[in-house]
């Protein structure tokens, strides 16, 4: 069987493609999580890496939970409430831990339906641009459950409260235009554009130095819960370990002398 999930790099891009297009890339699969964990700690200790695209092969972005296990109890879906329950926890639930923390920017590049889990995966990431031929859709009320792989406390921030509800308490699916107009994602492209219009967008961020990448990055996360004073504090922390880096004074330099910067990631 062939590898779950597929790490290409090239350059400062890393891109994540889910490969399991026979399950439409289910994720709950013990493998593919463990591939999602191993790809996130592959990336947070390479330096190397300034951006990441996250996306899937075949025509879905991702199905979520294998519905088939869900019916047949097989798999996470197996056991007593309290095995399940444990399921999720040491099971799909490392997904978001992962994902989440990613230290360089995430964009998800949604080729086609995210479903479920596979929605919730998509606002894991940093920046969302869909093909004409995505749907999102915050499904689990349609087959009797809740969201448990973290889309509540992801999909409100996205989409904001009351488009989060309207998804989740539906479980309509939504058009990529919707997606735009609601904000959830940026763009939106002919689907033989999408990886290309996802390079450009990784390519124009991986042009920055990557560990002031990272630190913008963990800022932006930590503002999402922080009171302003203790942001305050981090950023001024922060900011003083920039200003002493290599790639700083790169930076400053390249815009005093007109030129292009080289940035070495020190």
């Amino acid at each position: 069987m062939s590898a779950p999930l597929l790490y290409q790099q090239d350059g400062p891009v890393v891109t994540l493609t889910l490969n399991r297009p026979e399950t439409r890339n289910s994720i709950s699969e013990d493998d593919m999580i463990d591939a999602i964990v191993s790809a996130v700690e592959r990336i947070n200790c390479d330096l190397s890496v300034s951006a990441v695209i996250l996306t899937g092969a075949g025509s879905a972005f991702s199905s979520g939970g294998n519905v088939k296990h869900m019916r047949d109890r097989a798999g996470m879906f197996a056991g007593s409430p309290a095995e399940i329950r444990n399921g999720y926890r040491f099971g799909i639930q490392r997904i978001p831990l992962a994902v989440y923390h990613i230290e360089a920017p995430a964009i998800a590049a949604v080729n086609g339906p995210a479903f479920g889990a596979g929605c919730d995966l998509a606002m894991m990431c940093d920046i969302r641009i869909a093909s004409e031929q995505a749907v999102f859709a915050e499904s689990f009320v349609k087959l009797g459950i809740i969201p448990g792989d973290g889309g509540a406390w992801f999909l409100p921030q996205v989409a904001g409260l009351s488009r989060a509800c309207e998804m989740a308490f539906t479980g309509d699916p939504v058009d990529a235009q919707t997606a735009l107009a609601w904000g959830v994602v940026s763009r939106v492209t002919p689907p033989e554009q999408l990886l290309e219009e996802a390079n450009k967008l990784a390519g124009r961020i991986a042009a920055n130095p990557p560990q002031a990448l990272r630190m913008a990055k963990k800022l932006i996360r930590e503002g999402q819960h922080q009171r302003l004073e203790s942001l305050l504090e981090m950023s001024a922390a922060l900011q003083a370990i920039c200003h002493g880096t290599q790639d700083h004074q790169e930076a400053v330099a390249a815009m005093l002398e007109k030129r292009a910067p080289h940035f070495t990631g020190r």
